[in-house]
């Protein structure tokens, strides 16, 4: 067989493929990185400029809230242009506002080169979400969402890593600096990389004719398919916690074992980066779970999140020490493992030419109510109550989100039964 040519299912060649998903892959990794280095070297950034925990967790929701406004425009330009140029524009540009990052004199300026980060942030996940959905089969794209989620847990944990360490030995503005780098050469690929054609907003029939969609269709994608709302809300439920977790984990290792910044930030980086383990397992599982049963995709998420509440209430409520610390190292494996499954629901239940906006008002809504006001929440709580107080709602969060997968699992079947069934073809 050409290697050049496409196996049946793939859009491009397997290699051409796996070369674009490395790079999709290593391009989330560096926007985790540059999201999230600021959470452990809030300690210095708080002396620096006399603010609260309260403030301090502005920084994290300042990036959320800038792509909470901006995800679903972009994400149109992704539908109806390209996915891989409008990837380059964003990355360009949150690279960039990294660096500026490291030139600011006070806190308002941090602030607003933070959320300058959020606006290059904006349309990644829903572009990239979409160009894996079209690349690979759709048997396949639980696996590759879940493996491409992996580099969540990586950039997170490197971010978390370095921050603390170059903010211990060099001073932190020098943190901001070094991180945007890597991610400024990896996003100039993709303005040379292969895309998909833009899909006509119209309904196909089995004659292959076209109706042209109605603007109360396009929203009907949407808001009709009740396993999708569902599982924005899951999805959102579940990043709440893991929000929380990233910003101030390093933080309560500090307070409850007494440990310098470099070491907390090391304890919570292993934490979290054992979902590196977990989102790929979720979505090998889950295609495997789904040759049984259609419903794996809402199913995996349900026990997943499950299972993370429990490890996390034994964690937080009834363990010290080293087990204590076995039982958040679980509970990291777990946590993320619904997010291969979740994701591929976002793109599985809607029309091909609106997969990216699909997964972008799932960014919205989980940036809304979960990732912009989790690091607020637990800080104002921290600041009132401490951090042990504040980490005690998280486990509840969790079984509300298994609640919200497993009620969008009764109605998945029908979902997906009403999307009009369209070949991409590449560029």
């Amino acid at each position: 067989m050409n290697k050049n040519k496409p196996e049946p299912g793939y859009l491009f060649s397997k290699s051409y493929t796996n070369y674009v998903f490395i790079l999709l892959f290593l391009l989330y990794m560096f926007d985790y990185i540059d999201r999230v280095v600021v959470t452990s070297m809030t300690k210095y950034i708080e002396a620096d400029y006399g603010i609260s925990h309260t403030k301090s967790g502005l920084l994290v929701s300042a990036v959320y809230w800038s792509i909470v406004i901006l995800t679903v425009p972009v994400s149109g330009l992704v539908d109806r242009w390209s996915r891989s140029k409008t990837i380059g524009l964003m990355a360009l540009l949150w690279s960039l506002a990294t660096a500026l990052c490291a030139l600011t004199g006070n806190f308002i300026q941090l602030v607003f080169t933070r959320a300058l980060i959020g606006i290059g942030e904006a349309g990644y996940a829903p572009g990239g979400t979409a160009m894996i959905a079209g690349m690979y089969p759709q048997e396949k794209r639980s696996r590759m969402m879940g493996l491409w989620n992996a580099s969540i847990p990586l950039g997170t944990a490197i971010g978390v890593l370095l921050g603390g360490l170059i903010a211990t030995h060099w001073g932190w503005k020098h943190a901001f600096g070094l991180v945007a780098i890597p991610g400024f050469f990896v996003a100039l690929l993709f303005f040379f990389v292969k895309d998909y054609k833009t899909v006509d907003l119209a309904y196909v029939d089995n004659l292959n004719h076209k109706t042209k969609m109605k603007v109360k269709d396009i929203f009907g994608e949407f808001f009709t398919r009740k396993s999708l709302i569902f599982t924005y809300l899951g999805i959102t439920a579940v990043v709440f916690v893991t929000t929380s977790l990233i910003t101030w984990l390093s933080r309560y290792f500090e307070a409850t074992r007494e440990l310098e910044s470099s070491k907390a930030g090391l304890l919570s980086s292993i934490v979290m980066v054992l979902a590196i383990v977990g989102a790929p397992a979720g979505g090998i599982i889950t295609d495997i779970w789904r040759k049984r049963n259609p419903k794996a995709r809402l199913l995996l998420p349900t026990v997943t999140s499950l299972m993370a509440a429990i490890f996390l209430t034994i964690a937080l409520f009834f363990t010290s020490g080293t087990i204590q610390y076995i039982f958040f190292l679980l509970m990291g494996v777990t946590v993320t493992a619904f997010i291969s499954a979740a994701s591929a629901v976002t793109q599985d239940v809607v029309h091909a030419g609106l997969r990216a906006t699909s997964y972008a008002i799932a960014v919205v809504v989980q940036n809304l109510l979960g990732a912009s006001m989790a690091p607020i929440f637990v800080g104002h709580m921290y600041d009132k109550y401490g951090i042990e107080s504040a980490f005690t709602v998280l486990p509840f969060i969790l079984l509300l989100a298994a609640g919200l997968f497993f009620a969008g699992s009764f109605y998945y079947i029908k979902d997906l039964n009403k999307v009009s069934k369209i070949k991409l073809e590449a560029e």
